[in-house]
């Protein structure tokens, strides 16, 4: 019988022996509101009652320690926890990498937090960056982990050196298929950090196993680690959804499946999907797509109502896990889209995660590659898979040594 399933987390309060090198140290710990044990409470609660160990500070990375602030480029204050009467600094805020008077506060930092498998998502750049000052200032990071809720598989083109950016920590791929632990130990190695880096491994995750495919569907409660992630369909979904981001097109902000669905109020939603199938129908496997009428009730297009496609992945009858590749399938909608329609203005040009110079599309994608891609009428599917098929492949080799669970490939 396999043993009960236990995130980092949980293995830090449950097994002494593993926080005696923490006595006498001073601890911090970064998190977000998915920073929570089996029965729900959070992190920095559940640390603080531990006997024996010291909180001095906490921090909260984008969207906040308690995930109260909805949008991109929306920043979190510092402030004092009123219960524990400690620090709580925001690395999205006035500084995206802790200060030295930070660093000050603690000996070692406890990093909670659940990611959702894609490069984009800023909690992999906050690790890095947490990473990068500890080894400056003598400090050392603990990650707890937690599970890759996309699981194993990896797809999209690497990033490109040079387009590093909050949204792009390092040459990974869109879907990279790491843990935060994992991710860790990739981060120290291909920086060359000299950092007392831990990892608290998950006991009994099995990535590979259905229905969950690295999330424990049915053994754990889906806590928003953003509040435009509200479950698992959503993770699947966001490798190629995120890109929306760098469009027009609604991601669907605004509605109660942000980031599962896209479209807009002069999009022919019915062409799109037929202009898709045309092109690259191997694209649009393991999943269902539905024409659907939605009206956000803000961000784009707000209170109008957009013609779009939802992506379906939750079906275990249509969902199929090796067979998904979202980075393709948002990657050809937007093919389709310039095919239909070639002077739409597709590419959204504005402020995005501070960068002001470069299109968010490229940031997004950690190079200019798939936007030229879509926009040269004479490029084929064929093409782009070329491109993105090498860079996986390099990419599963280059992440083997780094893998800490025996049922990954």
């Amino acid at each position: 019988m396999n043993a009960p399933l236990q995130f980092g987390l949980d293995r830090l309060i449950n097994e002494p022996a593993l926080r005696r090198p923490l006595a006498g140290r001073r601890v911090a710990l970064l998190a977000h509101p998915a920073s929570v044990t089996r029965e729900l409470t959070h992190s920095l609660d559940a640390l603080a009652a531990l006997p024996g160990l010291r909180l001095t500070a906490a921090f909260g990375p984008q969207h906040g320690l308690r995930g109260d602030k909805q949008d991109n480029m929306v920043e979190s204050a510092d402030f004092v926890d009123p219960r524990l009467g400690i620090p709580v600094f925001s690395l999205y805020g006035e500084v995206r990498r802790p200060t030295a008077a930070m660093m000050e506060t603690f000996d070692v930092l406890l990093v909670d937090l659940q990611d959702l498998g894609c490069r984009i998502y800023t909690f992999i750049t906050t690790l890095r960056y947490v990473l990068e000052e500890a080894a400056k200032h003598g400090k050392a990071v603990w990650v707890l982990d937690r599970p890759n809720p996309a699981g194993r598989p990896v797809e999209g083109t690497l990033l490109r050196a040079g387009w590093e950016s909050f949204v792009g920590a390092g040459p990974l791929p869109m879907r990279h298929g790491l843990t935060m632990g994992e991710l860790a130990r990739w981060f120290v190695a291909t920086l060359q950090l000299d950092v007392e880096c831990e990892v608290v491994t998950m006991r009994g995750w099995q990535p590979a196993a259905a229905p969950g495919h690295g999330w424990p569907l049915g053994e754990r409660s889906w806590i928003n680690p953003s509040p435009n992630a509200p479950n698992l369909s959503m993770a699947r979904c966001y490798a190629g959804t995120v890109m929306l981001e760098g469009t027009t097109l609604s991601e669907g902000r605004g509605t109660t499946r942000p980031l599962e669905l896209f479209g807009a109020p002069d999009l022919d939603a019915r062409a799109l999907l037929a202009e898709m199938r045309a092109l690259a129908p191997h694209w649009l496997q393991g999943c269902v797509l539905r024409e659907c009428w939605f009206e956000p009730t803000f961000h784009k297009h707000a209170g109008q109502l957009c013609h779009g496609v939802q992506i379906h992945v939750e079906d275990p009858a249509h969902y199929e896990h090796a067979a998904f590749r979202p980075w393709r399938l948002q990657a050809l909608a937007f093919k389709a889209l310039r095919r239909l329609a070639p002077a739409y203005p597709l590419w959204r040009d504005f402020a995005y995660e501070y960068e002001h110079e470069r299109l968010a599309i490229d940031l997004i994608n950690g190079s200019a590659l798939l936007r030229q891609w879509v926009d040269d009428a004479a490029a084929t599917p064929a093409e782009l898979e070329r491109l993105a098929a090498a860079d996986e492949a390099a990419w599963t080799e280059a992440r083997r040594p780094f893998l800490l669970y025996p049922s990954a490939a």
